[in-house]
């Protein structure tokens, strides 16, 4: 056994949780019992999925269910992160423009058989990319519609449509959404062996078999987050997920920046 789940690992558990809390606490990062629930929660959800794990992979309909309800909770998670407004739900948009085609496509192909046991993992893999994709891209866009807000006016002042001059200034920022699938695939087997790769040696593949795992791995993320990233720009050039406050008539953006 790799890691033996004892009370040594429940202590070690607990130390590095306080020492992340402790040096966010004290660089002033984000509030430190974010870092505590978020370890919590993990641990938790965790425990959750490892006793109904068993059940999922032997019905078809409860393996639908609990899919369907990991990507509820990704496009709460990432929709909230992007926008604090009732636009948030417009995050479902990109997570699955970029997880369904993939996942469609495995499983037509017979890479991936339709059986709970290989379809979860890739399932969630695929969808916690999008996701953190989808996060980083709506963020980064907004932020800068937000700061170069003027740059947009110049745009429409010499006749640009308003999601055309809205992608000049956003495009830039909401690409470097990419850069760590990037970095991670440019650096694989130089600089990190990542978890599949791992997982698989342990579980007794040969590093041949664990290598083409995990590049597909990284392959059908590149392709997943590429898609997401493209989708969630569309949705901030159009308007359709914006920080915008719901006051009628009320023109002011959450980040300070006038909006329509």
């Amino acid at each position: 056994m790799l890691l033996p789940v004892n009370a040594t690992f429940a202590a070690v558990l607990a130390v590095l949780l306080a020492v992340a809390a402790a040096v966010v606490a004290l660089a002033r990062l984000r509030a430190p019992r974010e870092i505590v629930t978020a370890g919590v929660r993990a641990a938790a959800q965790l425990a959750a999925v490892s006793l109904a794990i068993g059940w999922v992979v032997r019905s078809v309909p409860l393996l639908l269910a609990f899919l369907l309800l990991m990507y509820a909770v990704a496009v709460r998670t990432a929709g909230r992160r992007v926008t604090p407004n009732g636009t948030w739900w417009w995050a479902a948009v990109p997570i699955a423009a970029g997880v369904v085609p993939v996942v469609g496509a495995l499983l037509l192909t017979g890479l991936v058989p339709p059986k709970g046991i290989t379809l979860v993992p890739v399932a969630g893999i695929l969808i916690g990319g999008a996701l953190t994709a989808t996060v980083l891209g709506g963020r980064r866009a907004l932020d800068e519609l937000g700061t170069r807000h003027g740059e947009v006016e110049a745009g429409l002042a010499l006749g640009l449509p308003e999601r055309d001059a809205r992608l000049e200034v956003a495009r830039e920022a909401a690409a470097d959404a990419l850069l760590p699938g990037l970095d991670q695939t440019r650096t694989v087997g130089l600089v990190t062996l990542p978890g599949a790769f791992v997982g698989m040696l342990l579980g007794g593949a040969s590093p041949f078999q664990a290598g083409a795992v995990q590049l597909f791995v990284l392959v059908g993320l590149m392709a997943v987050q590429a898609v997401a990233v493209a989708a969630v720009l569309e949705l901030v050039a159009r308007g359709r997920l914006h920080r915008r406050e719901g006051r009628p008539g009320g023109s002011r953006t959450l980040d300070g920046a006038e909006g329509e």
